[in-house]
């Protein structure tokens, strides 16, 4: 196994190698490339038994040149300040490819979830969000979920913040529940924008999904979500893995009973339907049509990009590919349909609720998945039109390329001062 990538140098090799084929001088690559600013902080909670634990938190202000900083918060025992940094940028760059009024952030916590009671992390939850008072808001900052968080955390950063600033403000948060101004679609929006980018990679290839073979690895809401509506669409779910294991059955799963068995067992493993089973590893280099590597970063590198048999990998995670991985896969003739658009229906559907909270009008599920679906089917076209048109080495360069192209548009027309 390769020593693994840093994201944050792995993103800024990204924005390099787009921001070559646009022009951009060496002073603005330099503000494309890093955070404006970030949160650093300790944070300290009384546990249920008297003790005290600190834990260390971080937020990532990217870029706003196109408007609030937007971005997810994560818990987990592998987050760092530079994780934090590439996932903000990231983030600015995919807001930017689907052409949403949002700039980059993300913030995490150093923790397992897992070792702390809810009431723990209650107040771990609320105690960041009163770091992060100053630095949020509606038209500043807006947090979301991301790995191990989701409506809970963002209702109680919400109610923190209303709480210490006197006020009521449903927009300073999204993937909320939906009796706190959360939006339809919202907890199926990142699998169903990686079922519509796998659907027109398939259309642009001239092959219709049905019979499709699919691999996903990493059986989270995104991955789960992905896998069902693939499975609607006609495709063969063939495996799916989780952090325990993987199952396969060339006969193809019923991606929704592995849901339900996972949920019921915490675990892909074990479900009686499959074939065998299999290492995660082993899942990345199936013999499949589509793979959808929708864990954490770094799952595919350059050691492991010369075994994938894949013909297709669509993206659900945030930079699963280090970036010699990626010039392997372009030798090998993969198409790879990058993070940047393949899981923007977060954001997207992020940018509904924000937007319904600003009006006080709430849509339907269906009006969210159309509006959606516009928004990717949109993307998808014009990456395709950039990446034929410059005759770029891969379709990661041509979504940086548009991304880029229209954060400097902004950044120009806002001008340098004083």
């Amino acid at each position: 196994m390769a020593e693994e990538a840093n994201p944050f140098e792995s993103l800024q090799e990204y924005v390099g190698d787009a921001a070559a084929y646009l022009g951009v001088g060496e002073g603005l690559l330099t503000r494309l490339q890093n955070p404006e600013r970030v949160l650093e902080t300790n944070l300290t909670i009384e546990l249920d038994d008297g003790g005290l634990e600190t834990v260390r938190a971080y937020r990532s202000q990217f870029n706003d040149d196109r408007g609030p900083y937007k971005g997810g918060i994560r818990y987990h025992p592998d987050v760092t300040r530079d994780e934090v940094k590439a996932l903000s940028g990231w983030m600015a760059y995919k807001c930017a490819v689907v052409d949403v009024p949002y700039g980059g952030g993300k913030g995490g916590i150093a923790l397992d979830p897992r070792s702390f009671s809810t009431g723990e992390l209650e107040r771990i939850t609320r105690a960041f969000a009163t770091e992060l008072r100053p630095l949020v808001g509606p038209d500043t900052d807006i947090a979301a979920p991301d790995v191990n968080t989701g409506q809970r955390e963002m209702n109680w950063i919400k109610d923190t913040y209303e709480t210490l600033e006197g006020t009521t403000a449903p927009g300073v948060v999204t993937g909320k529940g939906i009796e706190s101004g959360g939006s339809e679609g919202r907890l199926e929006a990142t699998g169903r924008s990686v079922m519509l980018t796998a659907r027109e990679a398939f259309r642009y290839r001239e092959t219709p999904l049905d019979g499709v073979t699919v691999a996903v690895q990493g059986y989270g809401n995104a991955g789960a979500v992905a896998a069902r509506l693939l499975d609607e669409e006609g495709a063969d779910v063939v495996a799916v893995s989780d952090s325990t294991g993987a199952v396969h059955d060339p006969d193809g799963l019923d991606a929704q009973m592995v849901k339900e068995h996972k949920k019921e067992t915490g675990s892909v493993t074990g479900y009686v339907d499959a074939a065998e089973e299999l290492t995660g590893e082993g899942l990345l280099t199936l013999d499949v049509d589509l793979l959808i590597p929708a864990a954490l970063e770094n799952a595919i590198d350059e050691t492991l990009a010369e075994e994938v048999r894949a013909d297709v990998i669509v993206e659900a995670a945030n930079g699963p590919l280090t970036p010699a991985a990626d010039d392997i896969l372009i030798e090998r003739d993969v198409s790879v349909f990058p993070d940047v658009l393949a899981n923007a229906g977060g954001v997207t559907v992020s940018y509904f609720e924000w937007v319904q909270n600003r009006q006080r009008f709430y849509w339907d599920e269906r009006r969210v998945n159309d509006e959606l679906e516009t928004v990717i089917v949109d993307a998808f076209d014009r990456l395709i039109e950039v990446f034929e048109e410059y005759d770029l080495p891969n379709l990661r360069t041509a979504a940086y390329a548009v991304a880029i192209d229209r954060v400097v548009n902004a950044h120009a027309e806002g001008g340098t001062w004083p």
